[in-house]
């Protein structure tokens, strides 16, 4: 079975650091971007981040740069979040898409989530 399982959320402080994982199965993570979504409550979901799986290149938001990390190791990819802010709070999700990030299909395959809560 394809499978996203994300891990890692938690409540922080402004300023700390979580690390997301996003644990992929059920297909051969080489030929998909995997990309960190996340959603605030009452927002839209926006994107975060994306690695593409056959040849590394990543993508971040501008409001992220500098702070947020992406990252792949065999089966498992990473969201390193340093210098968190109360804005980033909201749920994380990953997603798979066939391609790179140049050319992708859309995202078939989406994880359930983790939360994701920046509060002093």
């Amino acid at each position: 079975q394809e499978q996203l399982v994300e891990s890692g959320g938690g409540l922080v402080q402004p300023g700390g650091s979580l690390r997301l994982s996003c644990a992929t199965s059920g297909f051969v993570l080489d030929y998909y971007v995997i990309a960190w979504f996340r959603q605030a409550p009452g927002k839209e979901r926006e994107g975060v981040s994306d690695i593409s799986c056959s040849d590394g290149d990543t993508h971040y938001q501008d409001s992220v740069k500098g702070r947020f990390t992406i990252s792949r190791d065999r089966n498992t990819v990473y969201l390193q979040m340093n210098n968190l802010k109360p804005e980033d709070t909201g749920v994380y999700y990953c997603a798979r898409a066939w391609g790179t990030l140049d050319s992708r299909h859309e995202y078939d395959v989406w994880g359930q989530g983790t939360q994701v809560t920046v509060s002093s």
